[in-house]
């Protein structure tokens, strides 16, 4: 009885372990089509997280420009002791007035409160400067989100040929497996030599490593392609199809050459941080070389000297000696005029940056014509050798089926097979690979011209 009560509870703990042991094992396989899976890592990248709170900070100061034109204000109190005694002077007339010399107290308090605005017309351009400043971190997030989408597709693109090569290798080996039986079924009859049974089995045992090694790179791709979109490595993915059919599209060179030149984000990157340097000179020029307004007001309040703060009140209005003034400034350095003090340096450095950064401007679209260039020239040729590789599979097909059938009726050897069953897995390798390499192309193709990712195909 006492096992059956003790019994009951354990079956249903393991049952509920078996479950949800089963039930977490599903939660980790996750579907997911191109643009989900570019949503999540853009969600979850660790990568993009840098670029968000540099936005932040940029659109915290962009939000609050105005805080600069805010009054500086301090509060000061002290509390002092004199190292030596002080003493008051003594006055005596005969006859009139006898005042004698008091020693001061050593200890004393004095509080003051100051207010001043400085105001220069690079105040007005620091503005502007802010506001560009804040742009360019929209468009840093934004290449960073685009760099991102870019790997993740391209990522996806490449789970995708491994698994297709995986559906190859398992039906290359399949059949290879069916060979081997048909090979040892023709030794039993006595119409092959037991050395042709023997190639068949070795034949079969050389695939084998081949599909593991295959299996372990597909694994860890897909680790890294988890990472990437933010998921613990080892979650499982059921990855949507791509489709199929004829996807190459026309691409007009002069036109893509155009759109990268002006489209490209790291381009207009490039453009926009110029146009930050320039602003910041501007407000940096008019910050050195012209004139300056101050305005300040003052109130100081010092304790009486001649009293105790320690033994008189400190709350007594008439205890304390009161000043303070306000004042309007109007100045100029002198020195920012002239170039070769340190700070007409400083502008010369900005200078050396803006003709640095526009060299680089000019390498960076130099490289994107080159670079938009390879890449249609790469996708035409892909698609030209894509066609002739497709007569190329059903020409390898054809002599499969062929092959296979004369050595079925014992016409050819089991090497003549193995030899046609290779080329045909061969042939469709090489054909799922340029199909691969033409959307890779086209990815990389469309972040250079600076399109949305799909713009160039509606396979996306």
């Amino acid at each position: 009885m006492n096992r059956r009560i003790f019994g009951l509870p354990l079956l249903v703990i393991i049952f509920m372990a078996c479950t949800w042991g089963v039930s977490s094992q599903e939660q980790r396989t996750v579907r997911l089509s191109p643009q989900e899976a570019v949503d999540l890592a853009i969600m979850n990248n660790l990568a993009l997280e840098n670029a968000r709170i540099d936005l932040d900070t940029r659109r915290r100061r962009h939000e609050l420009v105005w805080n600069q034109f805010l009054p500086t204000a301090d509060f000061t109190g002290t509390l002092l002791r004199h190292n030596w005694p002080n003493t008051t002077q003594g006055m005596s007339i005969p006859g009139v007035i006898d005042i004698p010399s008091t020693e001061l107290p050593r200890w004393n308090v004095n509080a003051n409160f100051s207010a001043s605005f400085v105001f220069s017309f690079a105040l007005i351009a620091g503005i502007e400067t802010i506001r560009l400043d804040y742009q360019a971190g929209l468009m840093g997030l934004d290449k960073a989100r685009l760099q991102t989408e870019r790997e993740v597709r391209k990522l996806y693109n490449q789970i995708l040929l491994l698994e297709e090569n995986m559906v190859l290798l398992r039906d290359t080996y399949a059949n290879t497996e069916r060979q081997a039986a048909m090979t040892e079924a023709n030794f039993r009859a006595g119409l092959v030599p037991r050395l042709a049974w023997l190639q068949a089995q070795v034949a079969v045992e050389n695939m084998k490593p081949t599909m593991s090694d295959m299996d372990n790179n597909l694994r860890a791709l897909k680790g890294n392609f988890a990472m990437t979109l933010g998921l613990p490595f080892d979650t499982e993915f059921e990855l949507e199809p791509l489709g199929g059919g004829d996807f190459f599209i026309p691409l007009d060179l002069a036109e893509l050459i155009s759109s990268a030149a002006s489209g490209r984000p790291d381009i207009v990157e490039l453009r926009h941080n110029i146009a930050v340097l320039h602003s910041t000179r501007k407000a940096q020029t008019l910050q050195l070389r012209t004139p300056f307004l101050r305005l300040g007001w003052s109130l100081s309040s010092t304790f009486n000297p001649m009293l105790n703060p320690f033994r008189d009140s400190l709350f007594t209005g008439d205890n304390w000696n009161n000043g303070g003034n306000f004042s309007i400034t109007v100045g100029m350095t002198f020195n920012n005029l002239f170039s070769f003090t340190r700070e007409g340096q400083g502008l010369v450095d900005l200078d050396n940056r803006i003709r640095s950064l526009n060299i680089t401007l000019a390498q960076a679209i130099q490289g994107t014509e080159l670079e938009v260039f390879t890449k249609v020239n790469s996708l035409m040729r892909t698609q030209t050798s894509t066609e002739v590789q497709r007569a190329a599979v059903e020409l390898a097909e054809l002599t499969y089926s062929l092959t296979e059938e004369a050595y079925r009726a014992g016409l050819q050897d089991f090497q003549t097979v193995q030899s046609s069953a290779l080329a045909l897995q061969q042939a469709r390798l090489q054909l799922l690979t340029q199909n691969f390499n033409y959307l890779n192309d086209l990815i990389d193709l469309e972040y250079a011209v600076g399109v949305p990712f799909g713009t160039l195909s509606s396979r996306y």
